[in-house]
């Protein structure tokens, strides 16, 4: 937050405020506001996508060196799409890009790893390895990996690197410079065309289609831990290409909700035999593999849940591969799957991130106890965001959204301590990375009017030095939009509701200016830099409008209860808080409400356009973009949200398409039509049905643009220009 700002604590995650007080303070901020600032060149759409980019290249989580006296990240300081390997000293002082000569004719830094000595780092360059000596700028290309190899993973005798390569894992030998398949289990997958998030081998060591694991090497180095993926099973699903030479079918793999999952299990492998050990798992077409990880006395750790979330398991495997449940939780109105864990140092203790209590908070167990209580570690009124991460002896790193929902920083639970202490000491969203031996954490920074950057910072102290300055001059000679975060009552019932606004620097209180909700999604009010969506907010910002995110039921950081009031109620009393935040704006005297809008994409999408339709004449305009609206179609991990048409048929009748008859307001639909999350025939079909009920709407589609549209800078200049001059079309003046 704007320093102006913070000192008025406007967010309050406790406790009523009547409107009447939340509008006097609102409107005692707009008067007290700075004066004008000079006039400043407009912004463009173009200037949003240029490169190099006025905002920055976001550097890259940083990497430790094993002696904690430095970390290493890739970035570009010039605001270009090609990363270089740069090297700070611990406490951020000391900057400086790692090249070489040799590396002159080669692409940019993809990968890279540490070796042991802590003075040489193992880079994938393209499809190259290369050795880089920090002190004198050397490197040696150890040889070529082949297309498509990533995950390197060093060994932590440093005598091999293993990494993924075409559904197997490989060993590179750093001794004879020579790389072999470790396994011989990989299928090419379906797919003709090497996009989508589906778009995955047939069978693989590697991630689910949604995440997970990979591998893992043992203390020893001689056993790897993989995470193996078979989708085989599941229904292959058309998604036509409409720009080979002829339309080709281009089918994947998909599940829909009901259907059986892709099956993931863990094997271990003997590195010196080769050989392939898969563990004894159960409902491996039901149940998702969260993690992995060695203890240090050499026993493996295994994290698992249930697709619906209902159910979570820790299970140790032992040296003779024997398979024990440690620990095992059920609720059957868990929606999300925010689990991590970790094994504590000494060997015998487990650290995992669970929902136990009413927040999200780090707990431990004893691994070799008979019967489990676990004790909770994280403070009980914050909601912990990340897997733990463990430095030094003993302390135990993690990131909360406290002191409010809105925020995210680094805290630290030390060996001598019992309660946790904050690192990070600015206000805004902070990922933390400690060192080795805990003496200091990296972390990425960034807040409403800041890009992300690098940071170092003691954790005995208050000695903070910024270590990236990413944004080109021009972006800190302009004036952002200035945010404000409020809080209000529920118009349906008694929780407190959240909101970030944004609004111009030099905003006018006599003025009247139209209101645009967007991007919508759960997690929105967060004090945070938002990549291209907060670019196109700022655009927006400066072209007159008033931005309003909200924190509709089903967001992480106001309790259990309002978390899971979204389960099996999506587009229901989501809505709903909508209309109660839209019922608060009209009380402010500036907000023009007969001029709102509203966008988003993927779930913001489903949330822009059945609002429209259940709620016609609340908001005069609407972008929906990638939007799901026929819950028969959501993908098999979105059983976590509407379970399954077998057990909650309710769920399956709300298609917007019951509601397509109530279109009245400005509709704008985008999708991509290689969309594999949100199949483009849905909104093919639902456009149809538009049309036959007579309705007026718009329609921008891209042929080759996926759920992810917006990364894709030719579709995403095209769509946000198709975005933008919807709402100036309808909402402006």
């Amino acid at each position: 937050m704007p320093t102006t700002l913070r000192s008025q604590a406007i967010l309050k995650n406790s406790g009523l405020r009547s409107v009447a007080t939340v509008c006097g303070l609102f409107l005692s901020l707009v008067l007290s506001a700075a004066p004008r600032a000079t006039e400043q060149a407009p912004l463009h759409l173009d200037d949003l996508f240029a490169s190099p980019s006025l905002f920055g290249t976001v550097p890259s989580p940083p990497k430790w060196a094993p002696d904690s006296q430095r970390f290493a990240f890739t970035w570009n300081d010039k605001g270009l799409p090609d990363r270089e390997l740069w090297l700070a000293s611990a406490d951020g002082k000391e900057l400086r890009r790692l090249s070489s000569p040799q590396f002159a004719l080669y692409s940019s830094t993809r990968e890279f790893a540490w070796r042991s000595n802590s003075k040489n780092i193992l880079m994938l360059r393209g499809n190259e390895l290369w050795q880089l000596d920090i002190d004198d700028s050397k490197a040696r290309r150890l040889g070529d990996l082949g297309p498509g190899a990533s995950n390197l993973g060093l060994a932590p005798d440093d005598q091999k690197v293993a990494f993924l390569k075409d559904g197997n894992l490989w060993i590179f030998d750093l001794q004879t410079n020579s790389s072999s398949a470790i396994t011989d289990i990989g299928i090419p997958g379906l797919s003709a065309l090497s996009i989508g998030r589906y778009n995955r081998p047939e069978r693989e060591i590697g991630p689910g289609i949604w995440g997970g694991p990979t591998y893992v090497w043992s203390p020893d180095s001689r056993t790897i831990a993989v995470h193996l993926v078979d989708r085989r099973q599941m229904r292959k699903v058309p998604f036509p290409d409409y720009l080979s030479s002829e339309t080709a079918p281009n089918e994947i793999r998909r599940g829909y909700p009901g259907d059986a999952n892709e099956s993931r299990t863990v094997g271990l492998i003997d590195v010196a035999e080769g050989k392939l050990q898969l563990l004894p798992l159960q409902n491996t077409s039901a149940n998702q593999v969260v993690g992995f990880s060695w203890s240090s006395k050499g026993v493996l750790l295994l994290d698992v849940a249930s697709d619906t979330a209902e159910d979570r398991w820790l299970y140790t495997v032992d040296a003779q591969q024997r398979l024990k449940e440690v620990w095992h939780k059920q609720r059957k109105s868990r929606i999300y799957t925010s689990f991590a864990s970790q094994w504590h140092p000494n060997g015998e203790d487990i650290i995992f991130l669970s929902d136990l209590e009413d927040r999200y908070g780090l707990y431990m167990i004893d691994a070799l106890a008979e019967t489990q209580s676990p004790r909770l570690l994280s403070n009980p009124e914050a909601d912990v965001l990340s897997a733990p991460i463990m430095a030094g002896a003993g302390s135990i790193f993690y990131t909360a959204n406290a002191p409010n929902a809105s925020e995210s920083q680094v805290f630290v639970i030390r060996p001598s301590q019992a309660t946790a202490q904050r690192v990070t000491p600015l206000s805004g969203h902070s990922s933390g990375y400690p060192s080795p031996d805990a003496s200091h954490v990296a972390f990425v920074h960034s807040n409403d009017t800041q890009p992300a950057e690098i940071y170092s910072v003691s954790t005995m102290g208050t000695k903070l030095h910024r270590v990236t300055h990413s944004p080109l001059e021009a972006f800190s000679e302009r004036e952002w939009a200035r945010s404000r975060y409020l809080s209000f009552p529920s118009g349906i019932d008694d929780y407190q509701l959240h909101a970030r606004i944004l609004e111009p620097a030099t905003l006018d209180p006599e003025k009247k200016y139209p209101v645009l909700f967007g991007p919508m999604y759960s997690n929105t009010v967060r004090n945070r830099w938002g990549g291209v969506y907060n670019r196109v907010q700022q655009l927006l910002v400066q072209k007159g409008y008033i931005i309003v995110q909200v924190d509709m039921r089903g967001s992480t950081g106001y309790g259990r209860d309002f978390r899971e009031e979204f389960l099996v109620d999506f587009a229901g009393d989501d809505i709903e808080d909508i209309v109660s935040t839209v019922e608060y704006l009209k009380t402010v005297p500036y907000m023009d409400t007969e001029r709102m809008g509203i966008w988003g994409s993927s779930y913001g999408g489903t949330l822009s356009i059945y609002t429209l339709l259940k709620k016609p004449g609340l908001f005069r305009a609407g972008v929906a973009a990638a939007a799901a609206v026929d819950p028969h179609f959501f993908g098999t991990d979105d059983v976590a949200i509407v379970r399954r048409p077998d057990t909650h048929p309710e769920v399956f009748l709300n298609m917007a398409a019951r509601y397509a008859a109530n279109l009245e307001d400005h509709l704008l639909i985008i999708h991509g039509m290689q969309d594999q999350v949100v199949p483009f025939k849905t909104t093919a079909t639902l456009a149809d049905l538009l049309i036959k009920e007579g309705k007026d709407f718009d329609f921008a589609f891209a042929p080759g643009a996926t759920h992810s549209w917006s990364r894709e800078t030719h579709y995403s200049r095209y769509l946000f220009g198709k975005l933008v001059a919807h709402f100036d079309r309808y909402l402006m003046p």
